[in-house]
């Protein structure tokens, strides 16, 4: 039986980066599992990231890929969190052991277009004469550069806000109108605050300052956001990233708003306990939050500025890379199976049960999605933003190898905001230290 490798990676550079969907992950698989029994196919050995209901989702897809044609055996192997997988495909990198095809989260998408080792999908798209406009261009756009399609998206999310409609009834606030702007959240924050309860919480998290900043049409690096060349230096702390820091150095001053820290599980908990009435979380999670908070869960988009034209959102999650050095029957396999799960039907089954976007919009007319819209009208919302969203350098997020050294010295630098520091201060000093490490980094890689 001929061997396909699929992998989960991005390698040891991205190991402090991490993601929501990561972190439920709980067991480890070894990445050389016996081969299963011979069926004539060529096997398609699949690492992934995806645990729990995620993984239960994804052995669904790739079942019914299984049964579909009878060229391929996908074989899915969990390989723990995005930065455990990191770490095993950094040990065989460029070996036979290489995997064909991996998940990669969206910070990784620099390092994988500069590693050597990946062949574009859009080499295939071109081949064949693949309709690309069957996918979302707000999450295409990502992972694509130059008009050159890297990857193919594949979990893919974004941030939205979440409050409690409860609360907003009893603090006599419209529970069917969320806060378009920052002034309209910092009164229903102040609204909202009364006893333990504060009125807003922001995850001590990079992204949703990524986020914040390109939803007012803001860049994070120069060059387009690495889009139009080699960024140089970050230019995060100008006036779109201080509008960002200084909405949340008000509020804390102002009580209104709660440091629920760095923990995913303990801004959701603060919650659902009615610590905080207000959060900003990923659009993958809208649907078990409203399952499981006792009270009644709504859905807005993010707030801009009062004076900001309202840009949209950066795709997050992960996509499927295809390796370089692979024989061609096993590029095709690779192929066939993105094609696969990017089918309309297929995508409407994952965004189902996942929650995740569909890449395929046409997905969302299928009877399975309809129906589940029609009990959980807020993921509605969701897809409304994303395809409201303007497709520019600033919505089409950075590229950067240095992704994760730049979200750490952002968290420092919000964190740094409960101490008391000045908001412009603490972007300069995180704009430094970035230009550090993307100097480094050039320097490293010979640009």
């Amino acid at each position: 039986m001929k061997k396909l490798w699929i992998g989960s990676t991005a390698m040891a550079l991205l190991l402090a980066a991490c993601s929501s969907e990561t972190e439920e992950a709980v067991q480890t698989t070894d990445a050389t599992a016996a081969p299963a029994e011979d069926t004539g196919k060529t096997e398609v050995v699949f690492w992934h990231a995806m645990s729990g209901e995620l993984e239960t989702a994804l052995n669904t897809l790739v079942d019914d890929f299984n049964a579909s044609q009878e060229e391929y055996e996908v074989e899915p192997v969990f390989q723990g969190t995005y930065e455990e997988a990191l770490t095993k495909l950094n040990t065989v990198a460029g070996t036979d052991e290489s995997p064909a095809m991996m998940q990669v989260f969206e910070v990784g998408t620099k390092f994988m277009i500069d590693s050597g080792h990946i062949q574009p999908v859009q080499d295939f798209i071109d081949e064949e004469g693949f309709d690309t406009s069957i996918w979302e261009e707000n999450i295409t756009n990502y992972y694509s550069v130059d008009g050159v399609q890297y990857s193919m998206p594949f979990n893919s999310s974004t941030p939205v806000l979440i409050y409690n409609k409860d609360a907003f009834e009893a603090a006599g606030l419209d529970p069917e109108k969320s806060p378009m702007t920052y002034s309209e959240l910092k009164e229903a924050a102040t609204a909202l605050t009364e006893g333990e309860q504060k009125g807003f919480s922001i995850l001590n998290y990079g992204w949703f300052f990524e986020e914040l900043v390109a939803a007012q049409g803001g860049l994070f690096v120069d060059a387009e956001n690495g889009r139009e060349g080699q960024a140089t230096e970050a230019v995060f702390n100008g006036e779109e990233g201080l509008n960002v820091f200084n909405l949340i150095k008000d509020m804390h001053d102002e009580g209104t708003f709660y440091n629920s820290g760095q923990n995913w599980d303990d801004m959701r908990a603060a919650f659902q306990s009615g610590a905080t009435a207000m959060i900003l979380d990923s659009s993958a999670g809208v649907k078990g939050m409203i399952d499981n908070a006792p009270f009644e869960v709504g859905v807005g988009y993010l707030p801009v500025p009062d004076d900001a034209e309202r840009n949209g959102v950066i795709i997050g999650g992960a996509s499927l890379w295809m390796a370089d050095d692979i024989e061609a029957e096993q590029k095709q396999g690779a192929w066939e199976f993105m094609k696969y799960a990017s089918s309309a039907e297929a995508q409407a089954q994952w965004h189902v049960d996942t929650g995740y976007f569909a890449i395929n919009p046409a997905a969302y007319d299928e009877q399975v999605v309809v129906d589940q819209w029609a009990e959980y009208p807020q993921l509605k919302v969701t897809v409304d933003q994303l395809k409201e969203t303007q497709a520019n350098a600033a919505t089409g997020g950075a590229l950067i190898s240095v992704f994760p050294e730049a979200r750490q010295r952002v968290v420092n630098a919000m964190e740094s905001l409960y101490q008391g520091a000045d908001p412009q201060e603490a972007l300069d000093q995180a704009a430094e230290e970035t230009n550090r490490a993307l100097e480094v980094d050039a320097a490293k890689n010979g640009n």
